[in-house]
């Protein structure tokens, strides 16, 4: 009895030592076959692409494989032409995207046949509610794994390991950027010890054609910058933003742009300083505009009065349409409630 009770917890060892913790999603481990893999040009991003489907392959044998990177009208900046042995697209981000489809498709044994994928949407974005001590809002898979209590700006190993799985599982979908932070903000992120380590997230999700966004809060001129007012037609105020945005910029030359919270749910706003919605976003969009970088605009805005959520938002943006920089995206949500299904 007793060997047999040995040999099942040496069993059930070895079971558990090979099984899966979730982390790798779709892209766990396969049986794959020799490939050839043909990429003229080299990066970060086309190295990652030649190594799964090398680590991937499911098709022929010894099968070629092209990657090639060409000018195509057909094609959007992240779209990708597909074939049985080949993957077309304007850039290396749309290889990478091409060859997780062509690895899909094997898996799934769906066919193969010269097509065209061109995304719906320019930014395909995730926001995180991760606060900088570490917890998540209305999270209940653990804690933040960019953000944590404990030793805060030191970057480990498993720091990296953890950034490089979610970078990699977020480009198999097509995800190509992400909000580190809660949207309700604190200034703090804006210093220089937490953009510092944003710069070193940046770093990995960078290959895997992720942008690092930031939400930021209003009043952080006054509460981080010290200014008597965070007014958005302030002078200094918005030269305190420039200031600010150049030195992200000088850390994360690829930086995507802010998400912004305000005039909502006691959160700081234009609204506090006689402003606007528009004037609000504006002075980030403007800060923004000379690095290609963009603003999200939270429409969500609500008081704690009586009136329809729905209805306080309409009557807050109906008025100020068409009165938006070009790079200011107003941000809704599936509906007018939290968590609504579609």
């Amino acid at each position: 009895m007793k060997s047999i009770i040995t040999s099942l917890i040496f069993l059930f060892s070895i079971a558990f030592a090979n099984a899966q913790n979730g982390h790798e999603l779709w892209l766990r481990p396969v049986k794959a076959k020799t490939v050839n893999v043909i990429c003229k040009k080299t990066s970060p991003t086309l190295s990652i692409a030649v190594q799964e489907l090398k680590d991937r392959w499911l098709g022929d044998a010894n099968a070629s494989v092209t990657l090639t990177i060409k000018k195509d009208k057909a094609l959007k900046s992240d779209g990708f032409r597909l074939d049985k042995n080949s993957v077309q697209a304007k850039t290396d981000a749309g290889i990478l995207y091409g060859v997780y489809e062509l690895l899909r498709r094997q898996q799934t044994s769906e066919p193969i046949n010269n097509q065209i994928f061109n995304p719906s949407y320019e930014v395909r974005i995730l926001d995180h509610w991760d606060n900088l001590n570490g917890t998540v809002e209305r999270g209940y898979a653990g804690n933040s794994i960019f953000w944590r209590k404990e030793n805060p700006f030191t970057v480990t190993d498993n720091d990296k390991k953890l950034w490089q799985e979610y970078a990699r599982a977020n480009a198999s979908i097509g995800i190509n950027a992400s909000v580190l932070d809660n949207v309700n903000a604190s200034p703090l992120i804006l210093s220089a010890d937490y953009l510092n380590r944003a710069k070193e997230i940046a770093n990995v999700l960078r290959p895997y054609g992720i942008k690092v966004y930031l939400a930021v809060n209003f009043a952080s001129p006054s509460t981080l910058g010290k200014l008597k007012t965070a007014d958005p037609l302030d002078k200094d105020v918005i030269a305190w933003w420039k200031e600010k945005v150049k030195e992200i910029y000088n850390l994360i030359p690829d930086f995507g742009g802010f998400l912004v919270k305000a005039s909502s749910e006691g959160q700081p706003g234009p609204q506090n300083y006689g402003r606007t919605h528009a004037d609000g976003a504006n002075m980030f969009a403007d800060a923004l505009k000379p690095y290609g970088g963009i603003v999200m605009w939270r429409a969500f805005v609500y008081s704690s009065n009586n009136e329809d959520r729905a209805k306080q938002a309409y009557d807050e943006f109906m008025p100020l349409d068409g009165k938006f920089r070009d790079n200011v995206i107003i941000q809704v949500k599936n509906g007018p409630i939290d968590f609504q299904p579609r």
